[in-house]
């Protein structure tokens, strides 16, 4: 059991160092250029009133995320 609390202990901390390096990015540039605005991002102004979707910049993240993940699990096999 203790091979598997090893395992989970070393996934935690290399997540906790990209949340960290993550958060250290976003506060370094508050406003990255491109975040947010890509082409397939929906973007709704009624009024007073904006509604912003980011579709596209959800679909890069999700698979930039996917990517990490596999190359993370690949590493702790």
């Amino acid at each position: 059991m203790q091979g598997i609390t090893s395992v989970v202990g070393k996934i935690l901390i290399v997540l906790g160092a990209i949340l960290a390096a993550f958060g250290l990015v976003l506060a370094l540039f508050p406003r990255i250029p491109f975040f947010g605005r890509l082409p397939g991002d929906l973007d709704f102004k009624l009024g007073e009133t904006r509604i912003l979707f980011p579709l596209a910049t959800c679909i890069l993240v999700s698979i930039f995320l996917t990517i990490l993940a596999n190359l993370l699990l690949r590493l702790f096999k």
